[in-house]
């Protein structure tokens, strides 16, 4: 997505883990309002620059229709796979704030030009070219358009974002009115991030969006006031409900997950909520056994928790990421790895009192993992690495952000991993070019990042060019990438993406 422009000055909207936020509108239906037909605000929505170019001499000189901008030249009858008549091609408009819905008889141009722009064929491969955003700006040109991009194959794997006051219409009389959430329903939405809403809410939700007692498989509540009541009626009500994200809500108790929480559930992701202790912990186990991730930043959580797991977790559970859980120690650790020796994806980030012993004790049971995320623990040195690159053959993706005490030492352990294709070492402020050098025979490499390391040179770093399947290196903060070096990069990595 682009940047704005028209002298819009609002951010661009950025897609964040499959998150779509789609943007309020001053009417007060916010997101809904784009599912009810009315005219969409042109600055509210994101623009990208990508957008492929389907312009007609036309519509080109129509100043009442704004044009996204347009990138290479793409036309429709190009997309469908026929030949276009000579001099033509069409265009996807904009409507603009308040004005009419164009219909395909009132299109400018000839009958073939118009033929085309209602296509069904042709629009149903021409617009997986359009972001999320400038589907739903496009869903509002007319009738045709929006019947062909409301298909939920146009959808997949996004999940709209409303919160609390895009939720109401308000009256002329003052009163609030639920809005319509009939054009999620059409598109298929099976995924929903409600912010800041109460126990109220969730049940005006439940009542409104008719795929909410079966077709809903996926919610999550942000800086939410759901008690535990309002967390056991919408569990009880939306059956469909596998995966729980669980954000900065701080109203529901304990008590609550113990009452809530259903076998159905297979992902839970809990962050943010002061209420949440080892019993909470507790409750996940003994109350999910088909659980298959967890994701946990919890403050008050102990060593203790990591015990509850039972052996059918263990078997089922693939994913565990415990962020900021100051509490955990190395005797958690044990716990841990015993009680889910399967696991393939760990996350250990922020747990500042893990050691090297605690890493060895994963590395030598959990010999699954593929990805492991050690950044922010102070405490991991060298020796951790040695640990790793003995007995985790099969990892793929290791991250060390901030591990302050790794040198390059640690560096030309891992050197040794045939298997790693993503590795971060952002702000390890002891590697050096030396360091790097031990990294060049590593051609499994697809991702490096070195963002904020200090003691890297230009001359070192150049020495990059060497890992030629090389698609992403991030360099940002980093004092010794020059404008020269970045020239240098691209001329002699082409196929890798230098993040500045």
């Amino acid at each position: 997505m682009s940047n704005p422009r028209n002298g819009d000055t609002k951010p661009p909207c950025l897609p964040r883990n499959g998150l779509v936020k789609i943007p309020a509108q001053p009417n007060g239906l916010g997101s809904a309002s784009i599912t009810k037909g009315t005219p969409a605000v042109k600055n509210r929505l994101c623009q990208p620059s990508s957008v492929p170019a389907i312009l007609s001499p036309a519509l080109a000189h129509r100043s009442d229709l704004p044009i996204p901008s347009l990138a290479s030249p793409l036309s429709l009858a190009t997309l469908a796979g026929v030949s276009s008549p000579p001099g033509t091609s069409l265009v996807g408009l904009n409507t603009s704030e308040g004005s009419e819905q164009p219909s395909p008889e009132r299109l400018p141009g000839s009958p073939s030009e118009r033929q085309l722009a209602v296509d069904e064929k042709i629009l149903n491969r021409l617009f997986w070219y359009f972001s999320a955003c400038e589907k739903c700006v496009l869903a509002q040109v007319c009738k045709a358009w929006r019947r062909v991009l409301y298909q939920p194959k146009f959808w997949v794997g996004l999940t709209p974002v409303l919160h609390t006051k895009e939720l109401y219409n308000v009256l002329p009389g003052g009163e609030k009115e639920f809005v319509s959430l009939q054009g999620f329903a059409v598109r298929g939405f099976d995924g929903f991030c409600l912010v800041g809403v109460s126990d109220l809410d969730i049940c005006e939700f439940i009542d409104n969006y008719p795929l909410s007692k079966k077709g809903v498989k996926s919610m999550s509540l942000k800086r939410s006031t759901i008690t535990d009541a309002g967390l056991e009626v919408m569990l009880e009500q939306m059956q469909g409900v596998v995966r729980l994200e669980l954000s900065g809500c701080n109203d529901f108790t304990e008590a609550g997950l113990w009452s809530s929480l259903n076998a159905r559930i297979t992902a839970l992701s809990v962050s943010d909520c002061i209420n949440v202790a080892d019993d909470a912990i507790a409750a996940i186990s003994q109350l999910l056994p088909n659980l298959t991730e967890l994701n946990l930043q919890a403050y008050h959580v102990t060593d203790t928790a990591l015990a509850y797991f039972t052996a059918k977790q263990g078997y089922t559970t693939h994913t565990l990421r415990l962020n900021s859980c100051w509490e955990i120690t190395n005797h958690g650790v044990v716990n841990m790895v015993h009680s889910l020796p399967n696991l393939s994806v760990l996350s250990l980030s922020g747990c500042s009192k893990v050691t090297d012993d605690g890493v060895e004790l994963v590395a030598e049971n959990l010999r699954k993992l593929r990805s492991l995320d050690l950044s922010w623990c102070p405490r991991i040195t060298d020796m951790a690495l040695e640990y790793i690159a003995c007995d985790l053959h099969k990892l793929e993706e290791l991250v060390l952000d901030r591990c302050v005490r790794i040198t390059d030492t640690g560096l030309s352990y891992l050197s040794t991993m045939s298997s790693l294709r993503s590795l971060y070492l952002r702000w390890c402020c002891q590697v050096q070019d030396f360091g790097l050098k031990h990294l060049l025979s590593m051609g499994s490499l697809r991702l490096l990042s070195l963002a904020g390391c200090p003691l890297l040179t230009t001359t070192g770093l150049s020495g990059l060019v060497q890992l030629q399947e090389l698609e992403e290196l991030e360099l940002t903060n980093c004092p010794g990438a020059t404008p020269e070096l970045f020239k240098y990069f691209s001329q002699h990595l082409p196929c890798c993406m230098v993040i500045e």
